[in-house]
């Protein structure tokens, strides 16, 4: 039987000097909610609350902790309150502004602006389901992601990482700022630390040395997703994930379908940016700066008659294996 995810808090709730309005959205390490200052202007309220370590019943406000599970909750709340507390200190249109953070029943809330607007996910969806060649723009591609990588760059200048840079966490406002939300340490110090069956990244996003205990983050960990995005606003889905590619890369053979769509500076970007070897990425989100900035006449690379029908072919394979894959699971079922 699986676990119940921890109640949200009521509305109504008063927390801080601040009342809640309602959830806006939740996920495996926290909730965020929709609430009220003390003069009545809107904020954006998150809430530690990881579901892998809680419980918490309808209407009640402290989560409830195993004691087997405690040092690993407090340790998460620790990084997620220092957390709080660096975003606190930066001041940057594409960061999400943090303007208070706060103990109370037993866990940590961090307060934010509240933004009007969807994530760039949506936008990707909604374009994805009109069914052109190009999901987005180049010109759009290379405007956005400009924007990002200037927050990024601060981010990084204050010795801190994002760790789940991915298009759900990009904020589009109606007045088209593009807005990094819901940094990720304090789930990546669970992940570190906590013996879960499975890493609980988001597939296609996370770098493969997220999923090795021992291997050292650094500003490269972004730039692999910051790649994974690029891609997705390409393509129109998340590239495979790590451990995946790690047995078969099948990235440049999906990068060559986009060739005559994009230019080959910005396909091979991605390719760099996502490189499997740390080392062999952008080691700094200035050198992924010069290149997404660089001037000069774009080539676009057609694919030739031998190359489409390879891709054609490939394509009928993958579907064939996706089918038999499909009729071997249902058969299973039946039995």
């Amino acid at each position: 039987m699986a676990k119940l995810k921890p109640a949200p808090l009521p509305p109504d709730t008063m927390i801080g000097g601040y009342r809640v309005l309602r959830k806006l959205a939740g996920g495996g390490f926290g909730v965020v909610y929709l609430a009220l200052d003390a003069s009545g202007q809107q904020v954006a309220i998150k809430e530690y609350l990881p579901t892998a370590l809680t419980t918490r019943a309808p209407g009640e406000l402290v989560p409830q902790v195993a004691p087997e599970k405690l040092s690993l909750y407090r340790l998460g709340l620790k990084s997620f309150f220092e957390e709080g507390r660096a975003l606190a200190q930066i001041s940057h249109a594409s960061v999400v502004s943090v303007l208070n953070f706060f103990r109370q029943n037993e866990t940590v809330y961090m307060v934010m602006n509240h933004l009007e607007g969807a994530t760039l996910q949506d936008f990707i969806v909604t374009a994805r389901e009109l069914k052109k060649d190009k999901v987005f723009r180049e010109s759009t591609i290379r405007s956005l992601f400009d924007e990002i990588l200037r927050g990024l760059r601060v981010v990084h200048q204050h010795k801190m990482l994002h760790l789940d840079l991915k298009p759900a966490n990009i904020f589009i406002t109606d007045d088209n700022r593009a807005v990094m939300l819901d940094f990720g340490a304090a789930r990546e110090v669970l992940n570190k630390e906590g013996n879960f069956t499975r890493p609980m990244y988001t597939p296609g996003f996370a770098a493969p040395e997220m999923y090795r205990r021992d291997a050292t983050m650094g500003p490269w960990t972004d730039i692999y997703a910051i790649g994974a995005c690029i891609y997705s606003c390409m393509h129109g889905f998340p590239p495979n994930e790590a451990p995946q590619r790690l047995e078969k890369d099948r990235l440049a053979l999906s990068l060559t379908r986009m060739r005559g769509l994009y230019s080959d500076s910005l396909i091979e970007m991605v390719e760099w940016c996502m490189a499997l070897d740390p080392l062999s990425r952008p080691q700094s989100v200035f050198a992924l700066q010069k290149e997404l900035s660089r001037e000069g006449e774009r080539r676009y690379t057609k694919l030739s008659m031998t190359e489409k029908v390879r891709l054609g072919l490939d394509n009928v394979l993958t579907d064939t294996k996706k089918n038999i894959k499909r009729a071997t699971h249902l058969a299973t079922r039946m039995r």
